[in-house]
């Protein structure tokens, strides 16, 4: 992504970042049984939990890491990623479709794990979902922009993206038949997913503008 790195600023994505830091700082400041209930009950999410009127975590978990290199590794993609995303989108947009991509992405888990993992306790946590709804957005709107894979092979964005939508449908396979990696592949396809739509929407209105702007006389 060279070409944004010299003109990507903006203060939506440290905003991000620093929440997620506040979050995964609470994890490990919790000294008691009842402050670990505290952060499980509103900072995990899955089906059971909904069910039990825990809506928050819907996107508090979203912004919930409480593992270093978990937490690590998402920040650098949204650090990657978030700034040619806002400036692509705008900063409202932006926001708006980073918490539609996490909130529909921490649904995707809950309802797969009770539905096709038959596990409606499974609890996850982490803005995963949501990033690989931003990754597969670029990727689809710049889609020949190199990004490296697992930081070391360099792709095509459009293909790179590709890869990690079919290692996680794979995954997801694999858990639905009792193996598989403890990977929230039902929240990164339910993020990808919002991705791909948002992609849609956004074409259709460039192609309603495309028409309007021909039917203007000059």
């Amino acid at each position: 992504m060279r070409r944004f790195f010299s003109r990507s600023k903006t203060r939506t994505v440290p905003i991000l970042i620093g929440i997620n830091l506040l979050v995964f700082m609470a994890w490990h400041s919790v000294k008691t049984e009842a402050g670990f209930q505290f952060m499980a009950e509103h900072f995990l999410v899955s089906w059971t939990g909904l069910m039990q009127g825990h809506y928050e975590t819907l996107i508090t978990s979203v912004f919930s890491h409480n593992m270093f290199w978990h937490f690590l590794i998402n920040m650098l993609v949204l650090a990657s990623f978030g700034p040619p995303m806002e400036m692509t989108l705008g900063t409202r947009r932006f926001l708006i479709f980073y918490f539609a991509a996490g909130i529909f992405s921490s649904f995707s888990h809950s309802f797969l794990s009770a539905f096709l993992l038959k596990a409606p306790h499974l609890q996850a946590l982490g803005a995963s979902g949501a990033l690989s709804g931003m990754v597969l957005l670029f990727s689809l709107l710049y889609p020949k922009e190199r990004i490296l894979i697992f930081g070391l092979i360099p792709v095509p964005a459009l293909w790179g993206a590709l890869f990690f939508v079919g290692l996680d449908l794979w995954g997801l396979s694999a858990q639905a038949e009792g193996g598989g990696l403890p990977i929230g592949h039902g929240a990164h396809l339910g993020g990808a997913f919002v991705g791909f739509v948002y992609y849609l929407y956004l074409r259709q209105k460039k192609r309603k503008f495309e028409r309007l702007r021909q039917q203007v006389p000059l």
